[in-house]
């Protein structure tokens, strides 16, 4: 049986284009962006939050040891695919990552096309939103759509207009506008990101994220094994037929 947003999965048709508005907003002091972008990710540093493990490049490929938290991480309904699957992926993900966006428009695909609507594969989305504040009422705004049973049309459609980070792409205004290209039921949609419905849960992906070592955008776990950046798809690939052959 396949999940529910399994099978409402489609990708949105080319539709126009909402213009970003300016948006003075800085990323927090809190949040210190990386000036170098290693290995096809975007990292940061938080010196407030509690030490963790740090996954990084030299770990990719390597099992993580906290198999509590990778089946935390692993049950959530945004996920396409059938729950049955012997091999399940999770994605941390930022919306205004452009990693992330080039993780989704050349892997991520080929990992649905190939693997997830075949049977052999469960992706898992999950929110790594650090940033800035347009990452995080990104976040928000695709629960909302979730609500609607829209979560993935969403998520296509926002990694299909990044257009930097914090100048407006993903104001409220043009989140909202995304909704209503999309056919949403736009007063219920806007209530929910008016009011931060879902504000919490946000954050609690990202503190998830932490406690598992995410130390950047797009980390991805192929069920135990830790791979950083926006790799090949061989590289996913290889990994997936490792955990089938098991």
């Amino acid at each position: 049986m396949e999940d529910q947003n399994a099978q409402q999965y489609e990708t949105p048709q080319a539709t126009p284009e909402v213009r970003p508005t300016p948006n003075p907003l800085l990323v927090p002091i809190a949040i210190i962006i990386a000036g170098a972008l290693i290995g096809g990710s975007v990292l940061y540093s938080n010196s407030s939050r509690r030490p963790a493990p740090q996954l990084g490049a030299a770990n990719t490929g390597k099992a993580v040891d906290n198999a509590e938290l990778l089946k935390q991480a692993q049950n959530d309904s945004r996920s396409l695919g059938n729950p049955d699957a012997p091999v399940t992926i999770v994605e941390f993900a930022d919306f205004q990552c452009p990693f992330c966006g080039k993780f989704f428009r050349e892997s991520g695909t080929k990992i649905i096309d190939q693997y997830v609507k075949t049977g052999k594969v469960r992706f898992v989305y999950r929110d790594f939103a650090f940033l800035g504040p347009e990452s995080t009422m990104t976040a928000e705004a695709s629960r909302c759509a979730q609500d609607q049973q829209a979560f993935w049309q969403y998520h296509d459609y926002v990694f299909s207009h990044q257009q930097g980070e914090n100048q407006g792409a993903f104001s409220k205004e043009n989140l909202k506008g995304f909704a209503a290209i999309l056919k949403l039921d736009t007063q219920k949609f806007n209530a929910c990101l008016d009011t931060g419905t879902h504000r919490d849960e946000v954050q609690k992906d990202l503190e998830l994220g932490r406690s598992l070592g995410v130390d950047g955008t797009p980390s991805t776990f192929v069920n135990d094994k830790f791979f950083n950046g926006a790799l090949p798809f061989e590289e996913f690939k290889k990994a997936i037929e490792a955990e089938l052959a098991k």
